[in-house]
């Protein structure tokens, strides 16, 4: 596993000790920051089911302007503060143990994110919630990528939000789904 493009290209990242933790794949990732490349820079980014921060770790390579990475796993968290120390950005991140969910009822909405990315495991109970949980994080005109399998079909897009892509690579698939900016069209959404 590697950084793959950015200031911290072809860097090396430590991959997972043990079960509980898939990586996304460079193709997959590669594909993702393709997509994502005009939002990158400056963005705020909250990389959620953080594993080896591979996700993240791309994003502040290509010009993010900080990354949060949440990860509930000890093991996972271990290894993606290696990875952090060795990209030299503990400066623009915060590491946070936590559950993505959990993390997001209480985190202040006011400073929200730009970029949010989702990997959970694959057979995930409830992607319906966490959407609805983490979609709040998102700023006006945010964007929210959840990776899943492509086997399952996408869950419906967070209050305030639409579903506006997916794409599939092998067994996964990555669905994007955008915040709207005007907040007075997320009221609508209550009715």
């Amino acid at each position: 596993m590697r950084i793959i493009a950015g200031a911290f290209r072809g860097r090396r990242l430590r991959g997972p000790d043990g079960g509980g933790v898939r990586p996304t794949s460079d193709r997959l990732r590669e594909t993702l920051f393709n997509i994502l490349m005009p939002r990158i820079v400056g963005a705020r980014v909250l990389d959620g089911f953080a594993g080896t921060g591979a996700l993240g770790l791309e994003a502040l390579s290509r010009g993010a302007a900080h990354a949060t990475f949440v990860e509930a796993d000890p093991r996972a968290l271990h290894v993606l503060r290696q990875n952090a120390a060795a990209c030299g950005v503990e400066s623009t991140c915060t590491i946070v143990r936590n559950d993505v969910q959990r993390f997001a009822t209480r985190h202040p909405r006011p400073s929200g994110f730009d970029l949010v990315l989702l990997d959970p495991p694959y057979a995930f109970a409830s992607p319906e919630a966490l959407l609805a949980d983490v979609g709040g994080l998102l700023t006006a005109g945010g964007l929210l990528v959840l990776e899943h399998s492509r086997r399952r079909s996408a869950p419906a897009a967070p209050v305030g939000c639409d579903a506006c892509r997916t794409v599939q690579a092998g067994d996964s698939a990555l669905t994007f789904y955008h915040r709207r900016p005007d907040p007075a069209r997320d009221t609508d959404d209550h009715a």
